[in-house]
């Protein structure tokens, strides 16, 4: 799977991920509209207008990048009318062409991970047939259950041909309540970083392991010391623009053959058409997405 990933990253020139995680805020009143007088202002409405508003944003960037990644979260919180809309926008997505890493941030132990990895990256039995669930490319993967809440994830990479992202060092202020914590001299997020290493160790790809880490823009000199210590993962890169990380942050998160890392924009992208230098596009909030994008590429390729 990793390897999907380069060759769309190579042939793209965009080590860049779209963040599809829309908020109802971030939609312009003209779709919500719509969504509304067909369905009221309902969950379904909701979802409707969720929908709407990824396709759009799909169509303007999907010959620009190589992946999306659509945080669960959001759809989740329109109960199954928006797990319909998330379905509906990986499909979507997929049909472009594009690499779909869903950002669910499992992890768990046992047959409860087993049956995570089977709904996101992996296949389920019903009877005598074998049937997908989300059918993601990629996930993110919580590794604080260990080895027991990790290795089911790898198995089903190497059975379906799927990628993992496990978190790391995360791009939230709070994140080093945690990660940062000294255990025998060492920061926790570099004992996991150890871990991310073993068990991508058993699921290579070429030079890179379809096991890699999320690692956050925001902590350039850390993501600069997990590059090292981790050469044959690939990074996904939150933080990047709204959360304050710089084209320059992220120059350390990339190999010298300039790859190793996808750099995420979530609302960044997708709420562009809200901020004051995109106010040419209006209503046109597809348009100006396709913008943001163009304008992230450019930063980025200018420091690798």
């Amino acid at each position: 799977m990793v390897q999907r990933l380069i060759e769309k990253i190579q042939m793209t020139k965009a080590p860049v991920c779209v963040g599809l995680d829309p908020m109802l805020g971030y939609i312009p009143e003209h779709v919500l509209e719509k969504a509304f007088d067909g369905f009221g202002e309902t969950l379904k409405g909701a979802a409707e207008a969720v929908w709407q508003f990824n396709r759009e944003i799909v169509d303007a960037t999907a010959d620009l990048i190589p992946a999306v990644k659509p945080q669960i979260a959001m759809y989740e919180q329109f109960g199954l009318e928006g797990l319909r809309a998330y379905e509906r926008t990986v499909k979507y997505c997929k049909e472009k062409g594009l690499i779909v890493i869903g950002d669910v941030k499992r992890g768990d132990i046992g047959s409860t991970c087993a049956a995570y990895a089977a709904g996101h990256i992996g296949r389920v039995k019903v009877g005598g047939a074998s049937l997908a669930g989300f059918d993601t490319d990629y996930i993110t993967v919580n590794p604080y259950l260990g080895t027991d809440g990790v290795k089911p994830f790898v198995d089903a990479c190497n059975a379906y041909d799927r990628g993992l992202f496990v978190l790391v060092k995360t791009s939230n202020p709070s994140s080093g309540e945690f990660q940062d914590r000294l255990i025998d001299g060492r920061p926790l997020y570099e004992l996991v970083a150890d871990k991310v290493v073993e068990w991508g160790s058993a699921s290579m790809d070429g030079a890179y392991s379809n096991v890699g880490a999320v690692v956050g823009a925001t902590y350039p000199e850390m993501s600069r010391a997990l590059r090292k210590q981790m050469p044959h993962t690939y990074f996904l890169v939150p933080g990047y623009g709204a959360q304050g990380g710089t084209a320059e942050d992220l120059r350390y998160c990339f190999n010298e053959d300039g790859l190793g890392a996808i750099v995420n924009s979530s609302r960044g992208i997708i709420a562009a058409w809200k901020k004051e230098e995109y106010a040419g596009f209006g209503a046109d909030f597809g348009g100006a997405a396709r913008q943001a994008v163009i304008d992230m590429i450019q930063d980025i390729n200018r420091v690798l």
